[in-house]
């Protein structure tokens, strides 16, 4: 069987950029060990598999080691897909039956508008070994914000974050499940900074997480009395999430450039 996949880079405005994601079209459910294994080959930090269900499609979502019940860029990647291969006219939201619900996705003209739902924050002490596992000082956290299984922390200054150097096994050893780190930034046009580790799930640095933002936006927005942000994620490749908050949803926006598209020639239910 010849399953169409591509390779997308999601929050991105050009190739290279931005954070990319394998996207698997099917026309019905897989076998879960072939959506791991597939995971796997392509080694990226997101695979999504998309097939049709009820009034829109199933996304599943898959790191090289493990299914997550969140994932940004790959549902971006999945709705640039449907609408790039004419599975789904363009002028048409796009909407996805998750682990998290539904997902909806819209063609804006500033790029692709994904509506998530707002994480639950919840203030945490510091997490003993983790400042020292990202490399700072105790003293240089500023807050612990707990989301989901994860984590976020606030440090002082911009700069400070993007010379981060964790070390990523201590990392993989801590409780969470995964830890984001943000500063306020002082570049024009952008309101705060971002990187997000997730060692334990087989992604030391994530390029561009959308849910992430999820929990940012809510968070600074109500640190910077703004409903509408502009944030950047400062990992070696990057990329820029447009943000607008409120008590029922997150709206993420950012593009998207198809660099691969070919053909999976293995069987989607063959173990």
């Amino acid at each position: 069987m010849n399953t169409p996949i591509y390779i997308v880079d999601a929050f991105a405005s050009r190739p290279y950029s931005g954070n990319p994601a394998a996207v698997c079209l099917l026309q019905q459910p897989a076998d879960e060990e072939f959506m791991a294994r597939t995971a796997a080959e392509m080694n990226l930090s997101e695979t999504a598999y998309v097939w049709p269900e009820q009034d829109g499609y199933r996304l599943r979502w898959f790191t090289p080691a493990v299914e997550v019940n969140l994932c940004g860029h790959a549902t971006l990647a999945s709705a640039h897909v449907l609408w790039e291969s004419g599975q789904l006219d363009p002028q048409a939201e796009a909407r996805f039956h998750t682990r998290s619900g539904l997902l909806r996705a819209r063609k804006t003209t500033e790029g692709i508008t994904l509506y998530f739902p707002p994480y639950e924050l919840a203030a945490s002490p510091p997490i003993a070994g983790l400042a020292a596992a990202l490399g700072i000082e105790e003293a240089q956290v500023l807050d612990t914000v707990r989301y989901a299984d994860n984590v976020f922390v606030r440090l002082e200054d911009e700069a400070l974050l993007r010379g981060l150097l964790p070390d990523v096994a201590r990392l993989a050893e801590l409780a969470p499940r995964a830890v984001g780190v943000t500063a306020e930034s002082a570049a024009t046009g952008i309101d705060f900074v971002s990187r997000f580790f997730a060692p334990g799930i087989g992604v030391n640095e994530d390029p561009v997480t959308g849910s992430l933002h999820a929990a940012l936006a809510p968070y600074w927005s109500a640190r910077l009395g703004r409903s509408e942000l502009t944030a950047y994620q400062a990992s070696p490749r990057g990329g820029m999430l447009r943000l607008q908050v409120s008590p029922e949803e997150v709206i993420l926006t950012g593009g998207a450039v198809t660099v691969v598209s070919g053909l999976l020639h293995v069987d989607p239910n063959l173990r």
